[in-house]
């Protein structure tokens, strides 16, 4: 066993782990506040049913042995049959399968809550733990296996998807385009103001993300080495320039540089770099930032011309941002796989995952409505999926407006204030 690689790999999937609480923060604080408890749960459930299937049988999916043509994997490690910490990656050598096990769970983990932001404010909390649970087996668990499973047909072809841009990204973006279009536009869209509730939250949620994708794209590299340091530094790269493409081209189309630009920016950077920062030197990595940046900002403005209610913008960041991400690879790579030839192979990646992962994510979400119904009630979305679903909500101001209401008077008055102070709250 190499010690070091497994430290690495093990401290890498805890700093994935974190994307997924962070996440909730970052889709928390864009949500308007009677949802903003619902958006976390949303997220956070995913750590559970996915842990729950990767031990039962999606590890084995995923990196079991080809079932045929390269499109799932086999049951021979089904509830990690044939996995014990002795069992090396190499064989004889390598890191134990079980910490690679543990931060693959991670990725799984968080594709499907990445599609949790689009349906924000109007979906069953059942319905949507249903959702993820099938679409984790029949979408994700195939194509992580067509991508990072050796013999998965896209691996054999080539494609390069270092860390997820085709399997996470494009896939979880066009997932959500899909179960969108079957829930259908929130109760006001496009006529009552939805502005997100707390960008302080925002900004928190896309820092823990910045800080777990490095765990996300360095140990994808399975080793401490130049590559990992790589795509570290490339992460970084992007990330920062995207933020920058954003907030320009936000200037010049609507007149300010927005925090929440910014922070979905430095996303939009993170998600085009993850297939391809292992191949591209710093200039790269720079370009794909700047054009990620720019492009994922131009295509969030879509959803209103097109009519698709998109809340958070999944489908302008992580689809958009994926794609360009995994075709621009096939341009900028600088260790010789580069140019013509490789473009049309990431194209196919690309196309076949979208394509895969839209037509079976629509079925499943038309199979959830028809059986318990996906949308939530009018009612409960109009008054609130928190506390429709939770019974709770996120901020008590009760206690803060009895205060504000009583702080200031007399002490003769304060009893006499006391049984309107509910009122007055």
């Amino acid at each position: 066993m190499n010690g070091a690689d497994t430290a690495f790999v093990l401290i890498s999937a805890a700093l994935v782990m974190l994307m997924t609480p962070g996440l909730a923060f970052f889709y928390g604080g864009m949500v308007r506040v009677k949802s903003a408890l619902n958006m976390l749960m949303m997220s956070l459930v995913s750590m559970g049913v996915v842990a729950v299937l990767w031990v039962l049988y999606g590890y084995s999916l995923t990196f079991g042995g080809d079932l045929g043509g390269g499109l799932l994997g086999n049951f021979d490690h089904i509830g990690l049959k044939g996995i014990d910490p002795t069992t090396l990656t190499g064989g004889d050598e390598g890191i134990p399968v079980i910490a690679f096990a543990l931060f693959q769970l991670m990725f799984a983990t968080l594709t499907p809550a990445l599609m949790s932001g689009a349906l924000a404010d109007r979906v069953k909390f059942s319905a949507w733990t249903l959702f993820i649970a099938l679409w984790v087996t029949v979408v994700y668990f195939p194509v992580a296996h067509w991508v990072w499973q050796e013999d998965g047909w896209l691996h054999q072809l080539d494609v390069i998807d270092f860390a997820g841009g085709t399997a996470v990204h494009i896939n979880a973006g066009v997932g959500a385009l899909a179960a969108v279009l079957v829930v259908g536009r929130r109760v006001g869209f496009k006529k009552d103001p939805m502005r997100p509730h707390n960008l302080p939250l925002v900004v928190l949620g896309a820092a823990l993300l910045w800080f777990g994708w490095f765990g996300f794209n360095a140990g994808s590299a399975l080793a401490a080495d130049g590559t990992a340091a790589t795509m570290a530094f490339n992460t970084q790269v992007a990330t920062g320039a995207a933020m920058l493409g954003w907030l320009v081209y936000e200037r010049v189309r609507h007149g300010a540089f927005t925090t929440l630009g910014a922070a979905s920016g430095a996303i939009a950077g993170l998600v085009a770099i993850t297939p391809s920062g292992a191949h591209v030197d710093a200039f790269g990595a720079l370009l794909i930032g700047l054009a990620a940046g720019a492009l994922c900002s131009w295509a969030v403005s879509l959803k209103y011309k097109l009519g698709y209610d998109d809340s958070l913008d999944v489908v302008g960041v992580h689809l958009v941002g994926g794609v360009a991400g995994t075709l621009l690879v096939g341009v900028l790579a600088v260790d010789g796989v580069g140019g013509l030839g490789q473009l049309g192979k990431q194209a196919v990646g690309a196309f076949a995952t979208m394509a895969f992962s839209f037509t079976v994510s629509w079925l499943l979400a038309k199979f959830v409505d028809a059986t318990i119904g996906f949308r939530a009630s009018e009612e409960d979305e109009t008054g609130g999926v928190d506390q429709a679903y939770h019974a709770e909500s996120a901020y008590d101001l009760t206690a803060v407006g009895a205060s504000l209401t009583t702080k200031n008077l007399p002490e003769a008055d304060t009893a006499a204030a006391a049984p309107n102070s509910k009122v007055d709250a």
